[in-house]
């Protein structure tokens, strides 16, 4: 028991050799579909719920882990540190953290020695992802408790998501649109980007194509760190891996990627975000050293 433990939730999108690489707890959200109730990233993967979205009438629900999941997730922890920190995606898109917040009142009375804290990421998919990382290495490398909170909430702060899709429909079919609202009503050959600032989902304009909407995204990446940046660089995707890949040649062409993660959106979010959606998720990275 020697390292910071850490928690998070299945909606990080981290990559599963990463999650069990860096030994991350991970508390799986819940797709409803029809009369199942199906364990996001363990009943259900991203590929099989595209397919049903592209010809689903009735979108799926979702709801985040109860306060009994999270508390099975700081007992599995518990059993290897006396340390531990959970973070959950933004508080004001879920009820994620409140739900975590009372398991961990819950684990306290029963273990009064173990020191949990949770962050509140106030953001989602791998931008939520990479604080998540990034304190599961603090935490490995040695670093006690509050350096691995500071840590988290420091790439937390840094992180930015851009994403698009063929269409907002998902997104306001499952009331998570945010102040996005008013690019529901946009042509259909309108590309919308979309991302988050201070924990709710907004536009952040619309283009006529995808390659523009691709290369919006570059000059959106270029406009929150700099040309050329140094950057950690994750590229999500809901069965457009060939789309992706177009976006991630641009981003590698104007930025130094000192390391870059790509993977599916999990299912929780892909039902609210739809087939064919291509994201990027970063942070700076600082500077190189001499």
């Amino acid at each position: 028991m020697t390292t910071v433990g850490i928690l998070t939730d299945t909606t990080a999108s981290i990559p599963r050799p990463l999650v069990e690489e860096l030994g991350i707890e991970l508390v799986p959200y819940y797709v409803h579909r029809g009369l199942e109730t199906l364990r996001d990233e363990v009943d259900i993967d991203t590929d099989t719920l595209a397919r049903y979205l592209e010809r689903a009438d009735t979108l799926p629900t979702t709801s985040n882990p109860s306060p009994g999941d999270y508390l099975s997730g700081l007992q599995r922890l518990a059993e290897r540190t006396r340390e531990i920190v959970a973070l959950t995606m933004t508080s004001k898109g879920s009820g994620a953290f409140q739900s975590c917040r009372a398991a961990v009142e819950i684990i306290k009375e029963r273990l009064p020695q173990l020191q949990v804290e949770v962050v509140d990421t106030l953001q989602v998919a791998m931008a939520h992802g990479w604080a998540a990382i990034e304190a599961a290495r603090a935490a490995l490398a040695g670093q006690g408790l509050r350096d691995v909170v500071e840590r988290a909430r420091e790439v937390a702060r840094q992180a930015m998501m851009i994403q698009t899709a063929d269409t907002l429909r998902y997104l306001h079919m499952g009331g998570r649109i945010g102040r996005a609202q008013h690019l529901v009503g946009t042509l259909l050959n309108i590309k919308p980007l979309i991302g988050m600032e201070e924990g709710v989902i907004v536009a952040l304009g619309t283009a006529r194509s995808l390659s523009r909407a691709y290369a919006r995204m570059v000059e959106l990446m270029e406009e929150k760190v700099g040309r050329g940046a140094r950057i950690k660089v994750a590229f999500t995707h809901v069965a457009a891996l060939d789309r992706l890949r177009q976006l991630q040649e641009r981003v590698l062409e104007h930025f130094e990627c000192i390391e870059v993660i790509v993977t599916t959106l999990s299912p929780a979010l892909a039902v609210h975000s739809g087939p064919g959606t291509v994201g990027v998720c970063f942070f700076p990275a600082g500077q190189a050293k001499r």
